[in-house]
């Protein structure tokens, strides 16, 4: 019976979706208030019928109803608690609840907290957002439906959740990527009402920045977690790989990264309107186009929802609607609210340009790489593929372009500003940054000219930004009340550029000096490694809630002394016999200490085993955690939370109703 609760209250979340679509919308047009006021409170109760409908599929998979068909093929009763939480959308249809929940939430969170906006652009905004919803919900219900039975015949038990996303990290990794992924689509809904509108202004930027900002935070923290998931749950060592389902969520971080910067620049300056608006669209379709390469079954990831063409297909169908129809309003409208502000080529709002340049290249970069094989498929002109090489070599050189120009940023002026106030403000800067760049790396043997040109790169923009607080501060009566002058919207920026520049660090040593040593072992050998000493004691069988596991014992020691025990496992799970690669990681600030076991060699108790030793490592996922926490920090600005409403037409629903 809860099954069909749950699927019963997503269908009428449906109607509701369709409600919010079409009656605010006319109501925007005709400037029909009563109308729009009906926005708010569909979002709402949109969002507590997919909630509904979300605990029911929760509490089947809790209660091991095996006669829901997502249940049987995901679950297991020997499973964990805390996984058959996680195995609510380790699966395409329970997936797909997840992201209509969020949508949902995202929806409810406009309706609630942006109140202040004129009550033409709130309902425009969130009838949008419900012509998303109705989208997916038409997805889930008409081509992946979560509550199917397996009636009269249910199986005894389930078949498991797959062992990969029997981790920690599965736990909070989709939730956090999805709200990113879901969260672009309050940008694009404040772009296409803009639109709609024909009012690009400073407003609408205001309106629609913290939104981004949040969704370009958790996005971040939902790439980190995925990087930290495949580094100790895969066995092989590595963070990242350039792998298909990778680059569907890396390409909407750029593209996102570009639209936070162009937000500012048209808040500030009323600049780059236009820019700003098809970099909304840009990011949001590129998260649809992410979903249908995850959901189509034409990739091949250990991330993928290989599922039927059929689901791919509505999907794509859906892409082309979302994106062909933006892209219609958008020339339409464009034109006629494009920026008319000027600037001169050494400004900030240049920098900015360059910047907004550097990102869009490194998407469409990722973006041919990711589709060209599958064109080329498509073409019938055989299997081809475009890995690591392809993308580190077009990649991370823009990157590098980027970075010095990010130095100059912070400091630069609006509108105008000259060679020799950069030289006399940033020469501190830059002669403290060479410095470091030649002498850090010292410490290191062999000297590395990558990690010294990485060290430089990052120390540019740490003094850089030092620089910056110290002339911002400097007028100030005491440290206090310079402190107090620097805005949460400053302290963001400095949050993420200092994460950028620890993520440059971190993936250049860790790039450069690590070392990898795939042996032979058996118990009793011993094997160096970058000074350190591994000892492999023993190998014993350990059980666990619903595997088995293989457990080698290692010793690792440093200049005559234990520094830790090491225990990787190699995992047997009971429902499925799928076998599993447990590393054990030693971390470190500085560096991590890595084993994992392969396969038994032999008949003498011998192990394939890896040992790796990865040299600031941490820094990258610390820095991502410093740029989401940046974005976060942003939200906080009081300016966010003041009401502006400056044009009586935006502000007056019978003034203001063009479509």
């Amino acid at each position: 019976m809860i099954p069909e609760i749950g699927h019963f209250v997503l269908i009428v979340a449906l109607c509701l979706a369709v409600l919010l679509t079409v009656v605010p919308m006319w109501g925007a047009w005709a400037g029909n208030a009563r109308a729009m006021r009906l926005a708010p409170g569909l979002a709402i109760g949109i969002l507590v019928f997919v909630a509904i409908s979300y605990i029911c599929l929760t509490w089947a998979f809790l209660q091991d109803d095996f006669t829901v068909k997502v249940v049987a093929g995901n679950s297991n009763s020997l499973l964990p608690v805390m996984y058959k939480f996680s195995a609510v959308w380790g699966n395409h249809e329970g997936s797909l609840i997840l992201w209509i929940l969020i949508l949902a939430s995202w929806t409810a969170a406009v309706a609630v907290f942006s109140r202040e906006l004129p009550l033409i652009m709130l309902a425009r905004v969130l009838s949008v957002m419900g012509a998303i919803g109705v989208g997916f919900m038409s997805f889930s219900l008409f081509t992946s439906n979560a509550f199917e039975r397996l009636l009269p015949v249910a199986p005894l038990d389930g078949n498991d959740l797959n062992p990969l996303l029997q981790d920690p990290g599965l736990i909070i990794h989709p939730p956090l990527l999805y709200m990113g992924y879901v969260g672009f689509s309050v940008a694009f809904a404040f772009a296409i009402a803009a639109l709609l509108g024909g009012r690009l202004d400073a407003s609408w930027a205001r309106w629609s920045r913290p939104w981004t900002n949040v969704a370009w935070a958790f996005l971040t923290l939902g790439i980190m977690l995925g990087s930290w998931w495949a580094y100790y749950e895969l066995g092989w060592g590595g963070w990242w790989f350039w792998d298909p389902v990778e680059n569907a969520s890396f390409m909407p971080w750029l593209a996102g990264t570009a639209l936070v910067h162009s937000l500012a620049v048209t808040e500030k300056r009323g600049l780059f309107k236009s820019w700003t608006v098809l970099l909304a669209i840009f990011a949001f379709s590129l998260s649809l186009l992410g979903t249908f390469l995850v959901r189509s079954g034409v990739l091949t990831s250990v991330h993928a929802f290989a599922t039927d063409p059929e689901r791919g297909l509505f999907i794509l169908i859906f892409l082309a609607i979302v994106v062909g129809s933006s892209l219609v309003l958008y020339a339409l409208r464009a034109p006629s609210v494009s920026s008319r502000v000027r600037f001169e080529w050494l400004s900030r709002e240049s920098l900015l340009l360059y910047n907004n340049v550097v990102f869009l290249v490194a998407t469409l970069t990722v973006l041919f790489g990711t589709l060209f094989p599958l064109l080329v498929d498509a073409l019938g002109q055989g299997k081809v593929s475009v890995g690591p090489p392809y993308f580190n070599a077009v990649f991370v050189p823009l990157m590098a372009l980027l970075a010095p120009v990010m130095g100059f940023g912070p400091t630069s002026r609006w509108k105008r500003d000259s060679w020799s106030r950069w030289q006399v403000r940033l020469a501190p800067a830059a002669i403290a940054a060479v410095a470091c760049g030649i002498t850090l790396p010292l410490l290191n043997a062999p000297y590395n000219i990558w990690v010294a040109i990485a060290v430089l790169l990052a120390a540019w923009l740490l003094f850089g930004l030092l620089q910056d607080i110290w002339l911002r501060m400097r007028t100030a009566k005491t440290a206090w009340a310079g402190l107090r002058r620097l805005t949460p919207s400053y302290w963001g920026m400095v949050l993420a550029h200092l994460g950028f520049a620890a993520c440059i660090v971190g993936v250049v040593a860790t790039s450069q000096y690590a070392i990898e040593h795939d042996l032979k072992m058996q118990p009793g050998d011993s094997r160096e490694l970058a000074g350190y000493e591994f000892r492999f004691m023993s190998v014993a069988q350990v059980p666990g809630p619903n595997y088995v596991a293989d457990e080698a014992r290692f010793e690792v020691w440093r200049n005559g002394e234990l520094l830790t025990r090491l225990a990787p496992q190699k995992r047997r799970y009971l429902a499925s016999g799928q076998v599993m690669t447990e590393a054990a990681i030693d971390a470190g600030v500085f560096r991590d200490l890595f084993v994992a076991m392969g396969e038994p060699v032999g008949v003498e108790g011998a192990w394939a085993i890896r040992l790796h030793y990865k040299p600031m490592i941490r820094w990258m996922w610390f820095g991502a955690i410093m740029m989401a926490a940046g974005g976060f920090a942003t939200v906080l600005d009081r300016r966010y939370r003041r009401q502006r409403v400056s044009d009586p037409a935006a502000a007056s629903p019978g003034l203001a109703h063009g479509v």
